[in-house]
Formats: C-alpha cells, structure tokens, sequence
C-alpha cells in the first residue's frame, strides 16, 4: 500500500522499521534469558536493561502502528521468571533497603505484567 497516512509510522518503511526494533529487543532480551545467569544480576548491565527493553515493548505495544512485533505471552511469562529468579537470588547482596527492595521488585513485577496484558489483549 506504501503510505496510508500523514504521520510517522503511516507506511510501509516505518512498519518495517519497526518490526526490525521490536525484534533487535526481543532478540536481546532472548539472548540474555538464554546466556550466563549471572549477567541478569541486578547491577550488571542486562539485569538493567532487560527491564528497559521489556517498558520500551510495552510502550510500543500501546500504539495503533502496523509493524510492532511482540512476543508470545508465555515468552514473556518465561523471561519473568528467569529474571525474577535471577534478581531474587542476587539483590540482597548489593543491600538495598527493605523499602527499595520491595519497590523495585513490585516495578519489574509490574513491567513484565503489563507488557503480557498488552499482548493478549492484542
């Protein structure tokens, strides 16, 4: 069709663009839940930026665009859990307060969950 509108993501490139993002995401968020467990702790860089990638999909899953690609739910419910393991067995190292402790965790909690609602609400 080429392009069907005025705006930013209103074509056939800006869809591709975007399928081609939304899969570099995934496809780091993949690599990580698949390599050493260690890199998922909560002061290396990708038990930063998983949760990162993860918002990044949530706020693209929101728009009306052709061309964002999400996971399957159960993907998503599965990066969860191996972060969230990753993170449980980790966090109390670095001493966080019990306060920090609780919130950040209700935060990636809530992440993972709204980027799992997001897609089957799809």
């Amino acid at each position: 069709m080429g392009t069907w509108g005025s705006g930013n993501f209103d074509s056939d490139t800006a869809a591709d663009h975007l399928s081609i993002l939304t899969a570099r995401l995934m496809r780091e968020i993949e690599d990580a839940m698949a390599g050493d467990p260690v890199e998922l702790e909560p002061d290396e860089y990708w038990g930063v930026a998983v949760p990162c990638n993860v918002e990044i999909l949530c706020l693209l899953a929101g728009q009306p665009w052709v061309g964002v690609v999400l996971p399957a739910a159960e993907t998503v419910e599965a990066w969860k859990a191996t972060f969230l393991a990753a993170w449980d067995a980790n966090i109390d190292g670095l001493e966080p307060t019990p306060e920090h402790k609780a919130a950040r965790r209700a935060v990636l909690e809530r992440t993972f969950d709204r980027l799992t609602e997001a897609i089957r609400a799809a």
